[in-house]
């Protein structure tokens, strides 16, 4: 028999502590909400729809369905996904893992999959007596899914984002509700989704959905938690890297046509949609960048890609229950995706996904910046030193 041990998710990372500027999450903020405003405003067209609350208008026209695009979009979907599946397919060749989990499923994971059963069953169910709750149920569902997935890194590695790190844990929510209302915003210029039955005011919307959009952060980042500990992850994605230009340059070059994207996105809404989920990521790596560093690209120039597919998928892990339960549900989104709007899997295209994967490492980098962030004014050690006694043990 033989046994592998890995350490903590910091070191399995290999992240260092980078010290981030305090303007760097200032400047991408202002960037992100200012640039697509100034492009409307550039090209005349009226911002009182734009800035309607709860936003109902639809104003934007999609454009029709076209095999062109959708090949295009297709092939670069593509060619995300094969590393992924190519550079991660040996460790399958492998003898089933064995794993040895450090103690039972907790209760408090049993209580969220009982949560998460009759949170399910009200939502797509039309019962007359739940029909006060129907529309609500997003939030423990969530909730649930976020207990269920920390229960399996509990069981599996002794100790959780819950358990392990409280205060972060719970800072996740808030910064979650802002997080998403971003890209709420974004989507006013574009509108590749909107909600049915929102009748509700303006304060009333206001709450309820920044109760709903607090769950993505604690959500996306708890199942990337969980994919960092599987043999598949952890001995499938290291490699020996190619060397790498200076990234400085490019790093300019980059926030330019980002925000050229992000300033055009309302005048050419049909053309630059996909920059809704690209050019966030883009801004706020390249700032990293030209600041201090970029977590995430300083683990590839090692040859670990672990940081980068974890996130990925587990935004895309995420994505598929996001959109699986707002399939049947009373209160849901649609979408209007020009030209790749086909082969729907649930409401969404399956093109659409794609948008997962930048959103994915966007949820990484907010939370790697909250972590900072939190740990400073706290005098929390790095996580890197807190977590040197958590290992999990395959046997092979």
């Amino acid at each position: 028999m033989k046994w592998v041990s890995f350490v903590g998710k910091s070191d399995r990372l290999g992240v260092k502590s980078l010290k981030i500027p305090r303007i760097a999450p200032f400047a991408a903020l202002v960037l992100l909400l200012g640039l697509p405003m100034l492009g409307i405003l550039a090209a005349g067209h009226p911002t009182d729809r734009y800035l309607e609350f709860p936003p109902q208008t639809l104003y934007v026209q999609p454009a029709s369905f076209s095999w062109m695009y959708f090949v295009f979009y297709g092939l670069v979907f593509l060619i995300m996904a094969l590393p992924i599946l190519i550079i991660g397919g040996y460790p399958f060749l492998r003898p089933p893992v064995s794993y040895v989990y450090k103690r039972a499923f907790p209760w408090w994971g049993w209580a969220g999959l009982a949560l998460n059963a009759i949170s399910w069953f009200v939502a797509w169910t039309r019962i007359p007596a739940f029909a006060v709750i129907q529309p609500h149920t997003f939030f423990p569902l969530w909730l649930s899914f976020i207990l269920v997935v920390n229960a399996l890194c509990q069981r599996r590695d002794g100790a959780c984002m819950m358990t392990r790190r409280p205060v972060y844990f719970a800072l996740l929510f808030p910064a979650s509700a802002i997080f998403w209302w971003v890209f709420e915003y974004l989507n006013r210029f574009v509108q590749n989704w909107h909600y049915l039955g929102i009748e509700y005011g303006a304060l009333e919307y206001a709450g309820l959905a920044s109760f709903s959009f607090s769950t993505v952060l604690p959500a996306v980042l708890g199942t990337r938690d969980w994919l960092l500990g599987t043999r598949w992850i952890q001995e499938g994605f290291i490699f020996q890297p190619p060397p790498l230009p200076q990234t400085k340059g490019l790093a300019v070059a980059l926030l330019i046509f980002s925000g050229f994207g992000l300033f055009g996105i309302g005048i050419w809404p049909n053309v630059l949609f996909p920059l809704l989920w690209v050019s966030p990521l883009l801004i706020i790596l390249c700032l990293q960048i030209l600041t201090s560093g970029a977590p995430i690209l300083s683990s590839l120039r090692g040859g670990d890609l672990r940081p980068v597919v974890s996130a990925v998928l587990a935004a895309l892990l995420c994505g598929w229950f996001w959109e699986m339960w707002n399939y049947y549900s009373l209160a849901k989104w649609v979408y209007r995706i020009p030209y790749v709007h086909r082969f729907e899997i649930f409401e969404m295209p399956v093109l659409g996904y794609a948008g997962y994967l930048p959103f994915g490492l966007e949820c990484a980098a907010v939370g790697d910046l909250l972590d900072r962030t939190v740990k400073k004014p706290l005098g929390l050690k790095p996580v890197k030193e807190a977590e040197q006694n958590l290992h999990v043990s395959f046997g092979a």
